[in-house]
Order: C-alpha cells, then sequence, then structure tokens
C-alpha cells in the first residue's frame, strides 16, 4: 500500500510541476495530443474491423493530423501578434492584458472534433453510443464556433 501510495504523490507532485510550468494552456495542448493519438488508433482500428484499412488512408489521417497542428500554431503566432501590437499600441491604455484567445478556442474546437471522431469509431466498431453524446458534442462545438465568430457575448 505504502508503494501505491508513493507512485500516486509522485503522479500528483508531476502534475503538479508540470501545471505551474505550463498551466492550463499546456493541458490543453497534452489532452487534443492524445486525442490526436487516440483518434488515429480508433479510425485505424474500426478500418481494420471493416476490412478497409489501407496505408493510403492511414497516410491521408496523418496529413490531416498535420494540417490540425499547422492551424494551431498558426493560431497561436496570431496571438503572439495581436498580444504585442495591443501592448503596444501609442496612446491606448486597455483594462487588461491580453496573453491568449485565438488558439485556446482552436484547441477547443479540435478537442471536440477529435472527441467526436473517436465516438464516431467506436460505433463503427460495434460499440453503443448514446444519442445524446454526439449531440452534446456537436453543442459544445457550435457554441465555440458561436464564440470565434463574435456572438459569445451575452
Amino acid at each position: 500500500m505504502e508503494t501505491v501510495n508513493g507512485i500516486k504523490a509522485a503522479i500528483t507532485a508531476l502534475m503538479a510541476v508540470l501545471t505551474a510550468l505550463w498551466g492550463w494552456f499546456g493541458w490543453l495542448v497534452v489532452v487534443w495530443v492524445l486525442l490526436m493519438a487516440a483518434d488515429y488508433a480508433t479510425g485505424s482500428a474500426a478500418a481494420l474491423k471493416a476490412g478497409a484499412w489501407s496505408s493510403r488512408e492511414a497516410r491521408d489521417g496523418l496529413w490531416h493530423k498535420a494540417g490540425c497542428i499547422a492551424a494551431v500554431l498558426a493560431a497561436g503566432l496570431l496571438d503572439l501578434v495581436a498580444g504585442q501590437i495591443i501592448a503596444n499600441l501609442p496612446g491606448v491604455d486597455l483594462p487588461f492584458s491580453y496573453t491568449v484567445f485565438l488558439c485556446p478556442l482552436v484547441l477547443v474546437w479540435y478537442i471536440l472534433t477529435e472527441t467526436g471522431s473517436i465516438i464516431e469509431n467506436a460505433g463503427e466498431m460495434g460499440a453503443p453510443i448514446p444519442a445524446w453524446l454526439t449531440k452534446a458534442i456537436e453543442a459544445l462545438r457550435a457554441k465555440v464556433d458561436e464564440t470565434g465568430e463574435g456572438g459569445g457575448h451575452g
């Protein structure tokens, strides 16, 4: 039992250190990366089950993931540029400091997209999927879209 408690303490300490280093934003990235890997794995498993796995489709999936990574990096760079512009506007003193907005929004959108894809893959593998779960993910994704388009206030 002491070994289990030591392992739990070590994991908790590691997570605390990582949170101190990269905060909530870093955890969004970690979740997204893990979901991308799970989506790729479940997509491959679903294709294998259906007898439709092909290296070309698998490679296309990897290119798709690379495109998503490029989009997240672009959003991150836009956040950096926007932060610099806002911080250095002459004569403008905003009541807040801009750190990030676009990149977390894009990450959450991709997290919801990957989650939806994993659920679809699970269904293709034969798992029963509650309809409300798919609807909830789509509703959340629509809310993120609305927020990104400027309609998330009020």
